[in-house]
């Protein structure tokens, strides 16, 4: 779990994405997110150059109720590095990269239906 407090104490879809962030909740987020099971929580990175294993050690501190991890990467799909993959493999999480739309709305599908789904997604304008 991070240490931040979370924008949104628990799960909730998002509702919309774009002009470079998000709404979830009733609320809005300027920036990218990191929608966990304990919450939804801004996150750092704004560019896939910036996702490394640190930055998604919160993910991976709540493996125990995750079966699978959507990662956004923006405007366009970008595979994340070895050490990102080795990182999920070890913690036995499913990553998928795809486009930040394509996350939100698999991220939506999948949590609707109860699955164990967590989300990186990078803003997008």
């Amino acid at each position: 779990m991070t240490t931040a407090p979370p924008r949104y104490p628990g799960r909730a879809p998002v509702d919309a994405y774009g002009n470079g962030g998000f709404r979830f909740a009733h609320m809005s987020h300027r920036g990218s997110i990191l929608c966990l099971p304990s919450g939804i929580y801004a996150w750092s990175p704004s560019s896939p150059s910036e996702i490394g294993a640190a930055s998604l050690a919160p993910a991976l501190a709540e493996a125990d109720a995750l079966g699978l991890f959507l990662l956004g990467t923006g405007q366009h799909q970008r595979m994340p590095g070895p050490e990102v993959c080795r990182a999920f493999a070890a913690a036995s999480i499913g990553l998928e990269a795809m486009d930040t739309g394509a996350a939100c709305r698999t991220y939506n599908v999948l949590l609707a239906e109860g699955r164990p789904v967590g989300a990186a997604l990078l803003a997008v304008a």
